[in-house]
């Protein structure tokens, strides 16, 4: 059963008649949406919908032709990915990218480092300040490693998990940016039925702890379990927008994912 986040908090992300044009395709088309703290929202639609380039837009890895976003209130559509994580979102990607060579706490590690205050000389020399905070840094990824689940795999090879321990990882190592912001790029693609039951109650947790989440997802029974609200694309276009059993009856909905039949 979807859980009550029992709240209704401010507006954490605001994004107003976002548009992205690649050559001839318009591949997102005057979007508008609204976040609210707190919230688990789903974006869905078939492919080719624009979902991951609106994705690509909120996390500043593109920049918008036409619109704005803001987060925390501060205009964010101009910023890089660097100065936006800084802020308080973090994302998973649907490609999974671990660091190679790299332990899974390693990894969990780099997640962390946005948030050091040592300083290139200070790591460099060894200074006091340095060598706590790495232990402090260290300590905050196994945190988040056994909140996942993960916390047994800490001294394994990164690259040696299988798909849904990997895609915990990547989620571990976003959350120990500290997210206020979570976007989850199709968190349960690859995953069993087990995996994805599993997936949706961490999901859940996170929630509890007051980082509001944004997924992308093909998982439609994952979706309408854990969605506060979902968001309905197609052709770069929003088309519907309300709680999951709204969205269920949405005849246009239906249309764009059955035909018209």
């Amino acid at each position: 059963m979807r859980r009550d986040n029992g709240m209704e908090n401010e507006v954490l992300l605001r994004v107003e008649s976002i548009g992205k044009r690649f050559g001839g395709v318009q591949a997102v088309q005057d979007v508008s949406f609204e976040v609210r703290a707190g919230q688990i929202k789903s974006i869905i639609g078939p492919n080719g919908a624009g979902k991951t380039t609106l994705f690509n837009l909120l996390s500043g890895v593109i920049e918008p032709d036409t619109g704005g976003i803001a987060f925390r209130e501060e205009r964010i559509d101009r910023r890089d990915c660097h100065r936006i994580a800084c802020r308080g979102m973090s994302r998973t990607f649907q490609t999974m990218l671990p660091f190679t060579g790299m332990t899974v706490l390693e990894n969990v590690m780099v997640g962390r480092h946005p948030r050091s205050r040592a300083g290139l000389l200070g790591v460099a020399f060894r200074t006091p300040r340095a060598r706590r905070e790495e232990r402090e840094i260290r300590e905050q990824a196994r945190y988040w490693l056994d909140f996942t689940g993960l916390g047994v795999f800490a001294d394994r090879p990164a690259n040696s998990l299988p798909c849904g321990q990997m895609k915990l990882m990547e989620i571990a190592r976003a959350l120990a940016t500290e997210p206020k912001l979570l976007l989850l790029d199709e968190p349960a693609a690859g995953l069993n039925v087990r995996e994805t039951e599993g997936l949706g109650q961490l999901l859940f947790r996170i929630q509890k702890l007051g980082v509001t989440q944004i997924l992308v997802e093909h998982d439609m029974s994952l979706v309408m379990e854990v969605s506060d609200e979902v968001l309905v694309l197609d052709y770069g276009k929003k088309v519907a927008e309300g709680p999951p059993a709204e969205i269920q009856r949405n005849p246009e909905v239906i249309r764009i994912y059955l035909g018209n039949e």
